[in-house]
């Protein structure tokens, strides 16, 4: 969880009386993605939020699987995915189960004619490319290069770019993304193993109201379908919020790798988790230093989980023919390792430039057809000698 946060004006107790300068009330809502039972914030709206003026006939944005089970390494050119001026139409998901959907997206325009409410998932977006800021009920968040961006289910948002080059990297996560509980105290408080704290945590800032009425687009994902929503005021229209449950950024520069005196296994990559899924962030590091150490990866078996690694930058000593962008499906089942002639190059080096991001998932994934339109044929035979 975010820790507690507050912008804007906001009454001395909650669920009272909050007015405006003309004795109207302020309304008041909370918003949690878990019901009553777990984190949540209090938004205080100058209308109620509820006002939806017309609607227009739901479509189909659900994946279409291409392959639903197999049992082999795959390999994908993640920037042969077309750039597109929509935000929405330019998200392809790629690898899909039940717990989450991984997303490739190369936006060229800002959202300006819509709002955007993913009503099911959680969304991690990572920036491999672009700059700007996510505007939202609750603030501003900048974005550059390597900012996660963290948005609750429910979220409504905008994001306005500063680049027309922008590629994306999203997990839509079916259940709640939060820090890892070994980085946590009982309390909640990222403590002091972790490889982040809450000073690398960038919250909203910069409060925006638009006290509005008119006619204002809402796109509303649920269940594999696409709503449109017209609501008679702007969903931007609050004056202040408190609470633990709002976006947030956090920098994979800022990641701390953990090291040691020989290989460290991935779990000390974690970055983030969620129910049947991990996140992993691979930063620029010492290799170990045990003077017999191989800083290769030793091989090994995914038999509880697939194994996904999204190539961000740098060089990759374990792969051969890394490009940016490129994203490998090592699945649970058989085992995987360095390519031939890794290991020994790798005996001496003292750090790796690396950046990526892992994505572990508990249960197999799907692949859909725009996995399969960029795939690299003949992955799975790159370790024979």
């Amino acid at each position: 969880m975010p820790f507690y946060y507050k912008l804007g004006n906001i009454p001395h107790k909650r669920h009272t009386q909050f007015r405006k300068a003309n004795g109207e009330l302020y309304s008041e809502q909370l918003f949690s993605t878990e019901g009553f039972s777990n984190d949540y914030s209090i938004m205080y709206h100058c209308h109620p939020p509820t006002q939806i003026i017309k609607t227009e006939p739901q479509q189909s944005v659900a994946p279409t699987v291409a392959e639903e089970k197999m049992l082999q390494h795959r390999s994908f050119e993640g920037f042969k995915i077309e750039p597109q001026k929509d935000f929405l139409d330019s998200r392809k998901p790629v690898l899909v189960n039940n717990d989450c959907h991984i997303v490739l997206a190369a936006p060229k325009e800002s959202m300006t004619e819509y709002f955007y409410k993913n009503t099911d998932a959680d969304e991690m977006i990572f920036v491999h490319e672009g700059s700007g800021t996510l505007r939202s009920m609750y603030g501003q968040l900048d974005f550059a290069y390597g900012d996660y961006l963290i948005i609750p289910r429910g979220t409504i948002y905008q994001i306005n770019f500063t680049t027309e080059q922008n590629r994306l990297f999203i997990v839509e996560s079916f259940s709640p993304i939060r820090f890892p509980k070994k980085y946590t105290s009982k309390y909640g408080q990222l403590l002091e193993h972790s490889p982040y704290c809450e000073r690398d945590i960038r919250p909203p800032h910069s409060l925006e109201t638009f006290d509005v009425k008119g006619d204002f687009l809402i796109r509303a994902k649920k269940k594999g379908m696409m709503y449109s929503l017209h609501y008679g005021t702007h969903p931007f229209d609050v004056v202040g919020w408190d609470g633990c449950c709002y976006p947030y950024a956090f920098s994979i520069h800022d990641f701390e790798p953990i090291t040691g005196r020989v290989h460290q296994p991935p779990p000390v990559h974690q970055t983030f988790e969620a129910h049947n899924f991990v996140v992993c962030s691979f930063v620029p590091r010492l290799y170990d230093y045990h003077p017999d150490a191989i800083p290769a990866p030793y091989n090994h078996s995914n038999i509880d989980s697939d194994e996904v690694l999204y190539y961000v930058d740098g060089d990759f000593m374990s792969r051969k023919n890394v490009t940016r962008g490129m994203i490998t499906l090592h699945p649970a089942g058989i085992p995987h390792g360095p390519h031939p002639g890794a290991v020994q190059r790798s005996i001496g080096a003292k750090e790796t430039k690396e950046l990526a991001v892992m994505v572990d998932t508990f249960h197999p994934l799907q692949l859909t057809k725009e996995a399969l339109d960029i795939e690299n044929d003949g992955y799975v035979m790159s370790w024979a000698e």
